[in-house]
């Protein structure tokens, strides 16, 4: 299937592995099995999506190697989103030009990083040269932390499975959608299943902010809920839960323009 014969749309949050690869010492989780790279084309060709994005997995580290090797094999329809240790120098530029257009934040687990230091304010100069996001997954308390690093970043910044939301923390929810509703900062729409109520926490995002700056991510495999998930059902979910004109139209040009596809 040709790029011409599929939809716009885009996934904007997938994983690729296999279990050969090192694992970092610091993971949370191990597969147990492989999600390669044909696996996840071969998901978007069964329901009609052109393009996708990978993120590295916390579990492999800082080694971008396994996703970079697969942007470069399908460059018109991949973009990756890597981990970087910004204390280490990185050629930026050579990764833009391998088609990363991101860096993620995992914060799963545990204490957010100073994005006032020096080393990330240095590298957030550089991102904003290159059009680069940061993806940052965190919740509860976290947000409150990282608020007012986020409202002064000067790149662009995607918020993660909507923020992980939880039932009782208001606060959290409320921090969230605060950000949303800045300029710079984009919300992605995906992974229910990681959240206690992803169907109220987006609502309430709707209703602070529209959908201009909202993306949709499968989370394909879905890590750790593999027995229970499918992205023709979390498809349907975002589908209902943001209207058929939303996720067909203004979802794919948002992700077109954060993404720098034309």
């Amino acid at each position: 299937m040709t790029l011409r014969q599929l939809s716009p749309s885009i996934d904007t949050h997938a994983h690729v592995f296999h279990r050969g690869l090192a694992l970092s010492d610091s993971r949370r989780y191990t597969p147990t099995y492989d999600a390669d790279t044909s696996d996840y084309l071969a998901q978007l060709d069964r329901h009609g999506v052109a393009r996708g994005v990978l993120i590295q997995p916390s579990f492999l580290g800082t080694d971008n190697s396994y996703l970079l090797g697969a942007l470069a094999q399908h460059p018109e329809r991949l973009r990756g989103v890597v981990v970087l240790d910004p204390r280490q120098d990185h050629d930026l530029e050579k990764l833009n030009a391998q088609g990363v257009r991101g860096i993620r934040l995992n914060l799963i687990g545990v204490t957010p990083p100073d994005l006032d230091s020096r080393v990330w304010r240095a590298l957030e100069k550089r991102m904003g040269e290159l059009g680069w996001h940061l993806e940052v997954q965190a919740r509860g308390r976290q947000w409150d932390e990282l608020t007012d690093s986020l409202t002064r970043w000067s790149s662009s910044v995607v918020i993660d499975h909507l923020g992980l939301p939880a039932r009782n923390d208001f606060q959290a929810r409320k921090t969230v959608a605060t950000l949303a509703a800045l300029e710079h900062v984009w919300v992605k729409v995906s992974a229910p299943y990681r959240s206690e109520v992803p169907e109220r926490a987006l609502a309430e995002l709707l209703d602070t902010t529209g959908p201009a700056r909202m993306l949709f991510g499968s989370d394909w495999p879905f890590t750790g809920h593999e027995t229970n998930c499918s992205t023709s059902a979390l498809t349907a979910w975002a589908r209902k839960q943001l209207g058929e004109a939303t996720f067909t139209a203004t979802l794919p040009a948002n992700a077109q323009r954060l993404l720098q596809w034309k």
